[in-house]
């Protein structure tokens, strides 16, 4: 079941909050000594979680399938690039980030208990079962925290930004579980930000723009690259040619992403800048070869959560900025939010108070 996204939190009777966890999206399948972790496209995600297998089998019911999200706790809130590492080949590799980054599952929807299919009923009935069968459930197994309260999901929505979370999401009491459905309705942090164009990749329609690739100036003066931009029409990618034409280089050579396509590792270039065209086990077998611009234009884009040095996830092209010059195109800009302990949004009031995080608190 998906959500579809809002700029504002919709209020009024049969409403329930949840905070937005930024995660793997996975759906737990136990059925007595067998664990199934499943993600949002159907791939299995066992074998890469070893720590959370043993804690399923020893906090969920026998017979069960629950909806839910892996998270990695940091020491700076929720680590999506920690969660990442996970996924790797190497068996070793995986028991050892296992041990040194351990990982939690939080649940936030009840599908299937014993030999009940739940997936009929109302979310409030499914809730309620939930919360009933992991009422003893122990660290690295949570229920999400919840409430009828819109002014108290307004203030997880600032707070808990800071932890890492993503928004919050909003479900009818009503709704029932249906899959592939964008029947939720999920309201995310987005801001915006000026950036340095440093290149484009081609479309894969002939003659059109693809992405435009962004950058930010750290306090050396070095030039990352934190994302890329490509939410454009048709027509506008067309129109994007001429307008970077007289921008274009006839090489890398005296760009500041100069050793971009060099073979270095992770994307990061001399002088520890942060590059497009590095391979990685992620982009194995793609193609990040980018046409470099001379980096003097200046684009506003809207984006949700900077991760680290780059953005979380793709951005919104809003305009570009000839206003601008680009060396103001730096991370000061960027907000920064006030970081929130992560055993505050476990338990949804704060560490001087701490109930069972699965029932709905209402305020």
């Amino acid at each position: 079941m998906l959500a579809k996204p809002a700029h504002d939190l919709p209020q009024g009777d049969g409403w329930v909050y949840e905070p937005k966890w930024d995660g793997f999206r996975c759906v737990v399948f136990r059925d007595g000594d067998d664990v199934v972790l499943g993600s949002r496209n159907e791939r299995e995600l066992t074998r890469y979680f070893p720590e959370l297998v043993e804690a399923l089998r020893g906090n969920l019911p026998e017979e069960c399938v629950l909806d839910g999200e892996i998270v990695i706790a940091g020491p700076d809130g929720l680590d999506f690039e920690a969660l990442l590492n996970r996924i790797h080949p190497a068996e070793s590799r995986v028991r050892k980030l296992a041990a040194e980054t351990p990982a939690s599952y939080v649940a936030f929807d009840c599908l299937c208990l014993g030999d009940r299919d739940l997936r009929d009923e109302p979310f409030a009935s499914r809730r309620e079962s939930l919360v009933s069968a992991l009422a003893t459930a122990r660290d690295p197994v949570h229920v999400t925290p919840a409430t009828t309260d819109p002014e108290v999901a307004a203030d997880w929505f600032s707070r808990f930004e800071g932890a890492g979370l993503d928004g919050v999401m909003a479900k009818a009491t009503d709704l029932a579980y249906a899959e592939g459905q964008r029947v939720m309705t999920k309201v995310k942090h987005e801001r915006t930000a000026d950036c340095v164009i440093g290149g484009f990749r081609w479309h894969k329609k002939a003659g059109r723009v693809g992405s435009l690739l962004l950058g930010l100036f750290d306090t050396s003066g070095v030039l990352h690259h934190v994302g890329v931009t490509s939410s454009f029409t048709d027509s506008y990618r067309l129109e994007l040619v001429g307008l970077l034409e007289p921008y274009r280089m006839p090489s890398v050579e005296g760009h500041p992403w100069a050793w971009a396509g060099s073979g270095v590792n992770e994307g990061v270039g001399d002088r520890g800048a942060r590059i497009p065209g590095g391979q990685s086990r992620w982009s194995a077998g793609r193609d990040l070869a980018f046409e470099p611009l001379r980096p003097e234009l200046v684009c506003e884009v809207a984006y949700d959560h900077l991760q680290g040095v780059r953005f979380r996830h793709g951005t919104t092209f809003r305009r570009f900025r000839p206003d601008r010059s680009p060396d103001s195109c730096r991370y000061d800009q960027l907000d920064s939010a006030v970081p929130s302990e992560l055993a505050d949004v476990f338990s949804a009031l704060g560490p001087e108070r701490r109930p069972d995080p699965g029932r709905v608190e209402h305020r």
